[in-house]
C-alpha cells in the first residue's frame, strides 16, 4: 500500500510541474510601449512646427494594447494623459501592421472626438538614442476640441490659427534602458 501512496504522489509531482504554454495577444505585434513625440504638420504631412515651437512636451511614453475582446482587429492607443489625454479605440491590421480609423472616434478619457489615420508599425525601421535600432511608430491625430481664443474671446481652431493640418506622432518601441530615455 505504501508503494501505491508514494507512485502516485509521485505522478501528482510530475503532473504538477507541466507547463502550460501561454500564447501571445491577437494584437501583438502592434501592441506596446512607446517613446513618441509630436510634430504639428501640413496636410501632406510636411513639418510646420516642432514640439518645441508649439508645446515643448518633449518625448513621453505612449501605449498600444488589445481590447478586452482580444481580438486582432481593434486596438486601443492611449497617450497616458501625456499629450492630449486620449485614449481611444481603433481598426488594426496585424498582417501589414497598419491602424487608424478614417472618422472621428470617441474618446474614452473625456467627452471629445479624435481622429487617428494613417498608423503604422515598422520592425527595426527607428534608431534609439543609443544608436541601437527599434521598431518604429507614426500616426497621425487631429482632435474636435483643439480650441483657443482670438484677442476677442472668440473661439478658434488651433490648427487654422496657427497654419498646420493636424499632427504627426512618432517614435520607436521602448527598450527600457536608460540611455535611450
Amino acid at each position: 500500500m505504501k508503494k501505491i501512496v508514494y507512485l502516485f504522489a509521485a505522478v501528482l509531482l510530475f503532473a504538477s510541474c507541466e507547463k502550460e504554454e501561454i500564447g501571445g495577444t491577437a494584437t501583438e505585434s502592434l501592441a506596446g510601449q512607446w517613446y513618441v513625440h509630436v510634430d504639428a504638420v501640413d496636410e501632406d504631412g510636411d513639418l510646420v512646427y516642432s514640439d518645441n515651437e508649439l508645446y515643448g512636451i518633449g518625448n513621453f511614453l505612449l501605449l498600444t494594447y488589445n481590447t478586452s475582446a482580444n481580438t486582432a482587429d481593434t486596438l486601443f492607443v492611449d497617450d497616458l494623459e501625456n499629450f492630449w489625454t486620449f485614449k481611444v479605440k481603433v481598426s488594426c491590421n496585424t498582417s501589414d501592421k497598419t491602424f487608424g480609423y478614417d472618422d472621428y472616434v470617441d474618446n474614452f478619457k473625456y467627452e471629445s472626438g479624435v481622429k487617428l489615420t494613417e498608423g503604422k508599425i515598422l520592425n527595426g525601421a527607428a534608431t534609439t538614442p543609443s544608436g541601437m535600432p527599434a521598431d518604429s511608430i507614426m500616426f497621425y491625430i487631429e482632435f474636435d476640441d483643439d480650441y483657443t481664443e482670438d484677442e476677442e474671446g472668440n473661439p478658434i481652431y488651433v490648427p487654422e490659427a496657427y497654419g498646420f493640418a493636424k499632427y504627426r506622432v512618432s517614435g520607436y518601441r521602448y527598450t527600457g534602458f536608460k540611455n535611450d530615455d
